[in-house]
């Protein structure tokens, strides 16, 4: 009989990079091309599966940061790793991911990070190259491409979140 472990993961990032639609595409398997700007935060549920373990994922999709809404830290709280959702075609997304980083490694500093460059599916709108997402992974994140229309990448970074939340709890418990 394998256990249940429930996990807090979050979703963060600026303003319109597709975090919701990323839920949405794992959680659901749909995607929407209609606009809903998530205020707070909206939480879904999803139970993945572990070794001879099954991860209740507790994901927070939290509301887009800009230059007029910080991060709520308190959101943040309790949380076992997190997922930075950036936008390739919009480069403003790349000049927050240095803040939003640094807020994480202040209030989550244990907690794996995974930075998601989203709306792949775009690439020939993409206004970003390999500099700034070498900028990123300086940051210490692991990045991966992502498409909440297509699916690229999707189940697959979040598992691989799973995954390194695991290993973190691992060499943490020993």
């Amino acid at each position: 009989m394998s256990r249940v472990v429930a996990k807090k993961i979050c979703m963060i990032g600026p303003f319109a990079v597709g975090k919701t639609s990323l839920v949405r595409r794992f959680v659901d398997s749909i995607f929407s091309d209609n606009y809903l700007t998530t205020i707070g935060v909206k939480i879904s549920k999803k139970i993945v599966p572990l070794a001879d373990t099954q991860v209740q994922l507790m994901i927070w999709d939290i509301e887009g940061v800009d230059v007029f809404t910080e991060l709520k830290t308190s959101y943040l709280r309790g949380a076992s790793g997190v997922l930075l959702v950036l936008d390739g075609t919009r480069p403003k997304s790349f000049e927050m991911a240095e803040e939003l980083v640094s807020l994480l490694r202040e209030h989550l500093p244990d907690a794996p990070v995974i930075g998601l460059l989203n709306k792949s599916d775009l690439s020939v709108e993409w206004k970003l190259g390999d500099l700034e997402i070498a900028a990123v992974e300086a940051l210490g994140v692991q990045t991966m491409m992502t498409s909440a229309k297509t699916g690229e990448n999707v189940e697959q970074a979040f598992m691989a979140l799973v995954e390194k939340m695991d290993a973190t709890a691992s060499v943490s418990a020993s």
